[in-house]
């Protein structure tokens, strides 16, 4: 006998719960467009154009005593943070003056030497620096990828499942927007770095929730075409439920690879993780509370449309 994490029989009632999770879920997201507006995102230097310089001492040392040793460059704004391990005695500095592009890194090792002398050396890992006016580029075009990703998704569900009804596509696009909200709103909290790698993850989630939400929808479509007479309610409630074994196989396994990533992988793909781990959970909980509840909805305040046996 195979063992079965979740019995093929089982008959939660997710249907009944829809006004909770839909209250619950608006709150969220009105939070996370206030949070939008007023905190904003910590962009990174992809996004908000400067410089960025990873440098490693020998010995350990501390932020301030950093930054009073480049007070000299006169480079404005100057940001010291600890990265990676702590007996890796590296730091990430930020500062968004840009001159000398080609001797930043020297320039800064030398004024690091000159304040530390011999007794604490320092080598410069990394330089990344970006324009301004590229940063603001780049940060457009990447919103723009994210709105027509969540409109370009919820119109092909519509077309795909418009023998069942039309709603699918308003219902998958509200799940979309709903999961890129949380998420937003989780790197804000986190104050995770917001960068083109963090943006692709963001993208990543959008692709793996409409998945989910094809993988209900269809299984709706096919139970309303043998059941014609059932309330579709309870159609939908069948489809969660004999998805659902699927659905938290496949989530689990994917949250355990990022839960290890979250771990072990490192300052630089911790934002990325961090916005696949929440985005694979908000994926999921959209597409059984935001999608289906939106298409019942729909279906209430426009007269009931049942299935005809034709696939999309």
């Amino acid at each position: 006998m195979s063992l079965q994490l979740i019995r093929p029989d089982i008959n939660i009632d997710f249907v009944s719960k829809r006004y909770f999770f839909v209250t619950l879920s608006t709150l969220i997201n009105l939070a996370a467009l206030v949070c939008l507006f007023t905190i904003g995102f910590n962009y990174g230097v992809d996004f908000k154009g400067g410089s960025v310089v990873q440098i490693k001492f020998d010995h350990p040392t501390n932020a301030g005593r950093i930054r009073q040793a480049l007070a000299p460059l006169n480079l404005g704004d100057v940001t010291v943070q600890d990265f990676g391990a702590r007996d890796q005695n590296q730091y990430l500095i930020g500062f968004e003056q840009i001159r000398n592009i080609g001797s930043i890194g020297s320039s800064i090792k030398n004024a690091i030497d000159q304040s530390y002398g011999d007794s604490n050396r320092v080598e410069v890992l990394r330089v990344e620096t970006v324009g301004a006016k590229v940063g603001s580029d780049l940060r457009r075009r990447g919103f723009l990828a994210v709105s027509l990703a969540t409109i370009l998704m919820g119109i092909y569900i519509a077309f795909q499942f418009r023998g069942v009804s039309w709603s699918f596509g308003a219902g998958a696009v509200i799940a979309l927007v709903h999961d890129v909200l949380v998420v937003s709103l989780a790197l804000i909290l986190s104050h995770l770095e917001f960068d083109l790698t963090t943006l692709a993850a963001l993208l990543t989630v959008i692709g793996y929730s409409v998945h989910d939400t094809i993988i209900v929808s269809d299984r709706i479509r096919e139970d309303s075409a043998k059941r014609r007479r059932e309330p579709l309610a309870s159609i939908m409630n069948r489809a969660i439920n004999e998805t659902l074994s699927r659905t938290v196989l496949t989530s689990g396994t994917v949250l355990a690879v990022l839960a290890a990533l979250l771990a072990l992988g490192g300052p630089i793909l911790r934002p990325a993780a961090f916005t696949l781990f929440v985005g694979i959970i908000t994926g999921t909980y959209s597409s059984i509370y935001i999608a289906g509840p939106v298409v019942l909805f729909w279906e209430r305040g426009h007269g009931p449309r049942r299935a005809s046996a034709r696939a999309a």
